[in-house]
């Protein structure tokens, strides 16, 4: 979820449900130890229940960008070992740190060592073609002898040999039955289950027995899945009002309308009207005008057009 799952998204994405676990963005570690903190890992309105993403190869690295990270709030740091990126293959981490289990563990001892917070671990369930169950169930068990107790399971391989990003979220079969595998043979650790993931229904039946589910895209661009974890928000209405008072809220620190625009478009997703409302918040005009209550009457119109 690269470029994606930022501030205001999370914000937003609080907004429909107060207790879902909400991930950052992966964010390099470099980047944060001689980047902007401030940009990179500033907060908004995104609650307590906030991982960081890290990616990155480097024990030393990692540790100090995931003790900066704590001393931002959040709640979990998380290495990330599943993306398949061309930028994460070019500096040899994400999906293809699951060939270096040893590297692996040093990442997360230091990174726990470093900070208080929980370190875990998301990754795919092998790489390229190699589809042989030893190759995971070795990774985890090197990883958790680390001090990693929970795992997030991409249930695809990461096909490192032409695929792109997107190809490697479709191609690969998935196979979730290896991450209840992984379960049975360490009962000891939680495991989550990722990967193509539609709906709650879906999700609380493929991963029964699991200590969870997560969404990626799905949740991105139909947001509305999360309202339906808890009930935060009685309807989209109501959310794009609360949307609205995020962007008053933070006016004073630079919030823009279009830093939140791009992430609510999938507010109304498969309702009638839907296309005009994207297609209203996508308007350079609209965006020009910087009104927070852009919002409110966008939904209102919305309101009104399903009404007629």
């Amino acid at each position: 979820m690269m470029d994606w799952t930022d501030t205001a998204c999370r914000s937003f994405h609080r907004i429909l449900s107060t207790t879902a676990w909400l991930y950052t963005e992966m964010v390099t570690a470099q980047a944060i130890v001689h980047g902007d903190r401030e940009r990179l890992l500033g907060r908004g309105d995104d609650g307590e229940r906030v991982v960081l993403q890290l990616g990155g190869n480097d024990p030393a690295q990692l540790a100090a960008a995931a003790a900066i990270g704590a001393a931002y709030g959040y709640a979990e740091i998380n290495l990330n070992c599943g993306c398949p990126s061309d930028r994460v293959r070019d500096g040899a981490f994400g999906a293809c740190l699951m060939a270096d289990p040893g590297r692996v563990a040093d990442c997360v001892t230091a990174m726990a060592e470093a900070q208080p917070r929980p370190v875990t671990v998301k990754h795919r369930i092998g790489l390229d073609r190699n589809e042989d169950y030893r190759f995971v169930h070795a990774f985890v068990e090197r990883v958790s002898a680390a001090g990693c107790r929970y795992f997030i399971v991409h249930a695809r391989n990461a096909w490192l040999d032409g695929l792109s990003p997107r190809e490697n979220r479709e191609i690969p079969p998935l196979r979730p039955e290896v991450v209840h595998r992984l379960a049975g043979d360490f009962p000891d650790l939680a495991f989550e289950l990722n990967g193509g993931l539609l709906t709650l229904a879906a999700a609380d039946a493929a991963a029964s027995g699991l200590a969870g589910a997560m969404f990626g895209r799905a949740a991105y661009h139909d947001p509305w899945i999360l309202a339906g974890i808890d009930g935060a928000v009685p309807d989209r209405h109501q959310a794009a009002c609360r949307a609205s008072e995020y962007l008053l809220r933070h006016r004073d620190r630079g919030v823009r309308l279009r830093d939140l625009a791009r992430h609510v478009l999938g507010l109304y997703h498969g309702q009638p009207g839907a296309r005009r409302w994207r297609r209203h918040l996508s308007d350079p005009a609209v965006l020009a005008r910087d009104d927070p209550l852009e919002l409110v009457r966008a939904s209102e119109a919305m309101t009104a057009f399903a009404v007629a």
